[in-house]
């Protein structure tokens, strides 16, 4: 139920039939369990456990839930203490749909912010917002007051060779980083001298080099596992950046 004086906080599961609408009041959706779809204004993006978006009001919205699911829903009419006063950068979040992804500390906060619900008052709901908005801002708003952010270039890392052999995006990286792409380009060519795209491709090439020289899988396999679309595409972008074929260092560490 909406309430003209704060923040309307819920849990609910998202219909499994497609579904749309605009509203008056901006919206934060978190996911808890299961999938939802989302196409907010023609920015499609999926959310599940410990990943979000934010829709701004009045853009219409398309949504639906994903087999079981769980969302927490929270309500922002324009009054709502948590996009006024001392809190009016809040809006800034609103200014268009974005995605995001819930880091470790964000995520113990909401499961404070869960097991607080029951028992709240409208005046606690609209702390437990503010303050859950003011740690968005901190993530996603690059204008937001404050040092410069860091980025966690070892988790970054660890990620990417966890996932390289599937498809990465930039967006995929910057979700992981819980900030918008522009913001997270710039930060990452900032830390690292390298367009995201570029270090991808370094990170590909040497697993594939370590491969080659420590392993006898099939050149096509070794594509395969870090992320090339192929054999050729290997070797294409293997000679380039070494100046020599993949076949030239095939088994130089093997004894």
């Amino acid at each position: 139920m909406m309430s003209t004086s704060g923040s309307a906080i819920r849990l609910a599961p998202l219909a499994t039939t497609g579904q749309h609408h605009a509203h008056d009041h901006r919206q934060v959706v978190i996911g808890l369990s299961g999938e939802a779809e989302f196409d907010i204004a023609g920015a499609r993006g999926r959310i599940n456990e410990r990943t979000g978006c934010i829709v701004p009001a009045d853009r219409e919205h398309y949504y639906r839930g994903i087999g079981d699911n769980s969302q927490l829903i929270i309500d922002l009419p324009d009054e709502v203490p948590a996009l006024n006063g001392a809190h009016r950068h809040h809006r800034r979040l609103f200014e268009s749909p974005r995605y995001f992804a819930i880091d470790d500390t964000l995520c113990l906060y909401l499961q404070f912010m869960l097991g607080e619900m029951s028992s709240a008052t409208t005046g606690d709901h609209n702390l437990l917002t503010t303050t859950l908005l003011a740690s968005l801002s901190r993530r996603l708003d690059h204008r937001a007051p404050g040092p410069r952010p860091r980025l966690d270039i070892g988790d970054l890392d660890e990620w990417i060779e966890r996932h390289l052999s599937e498809p990465l995006k930039v967006e995929d990286l910057a979700r992981r980083a819980c900030l918008s792409t522009a913001h997270f380009t710039e930060l990452f060519r900032d830390h690292t001298g390298l367009p995201p795209y570029r270090y991808i491709l370094r990170k590909r090439l040497a697993a594939a080099r370590e491969l080659l020289q420590e392993t006898t899988l099939p050149l096509v396999t070794i594509a395969e596992r870090t992320g090339f679309a192929n054999q050729s595409a290997l070797s294409h972008a293997f000679r380039r950046h070494f100046a020599q074929s993949p076949g030239s260092l095939r088994g130089t560490r093997r004894h």
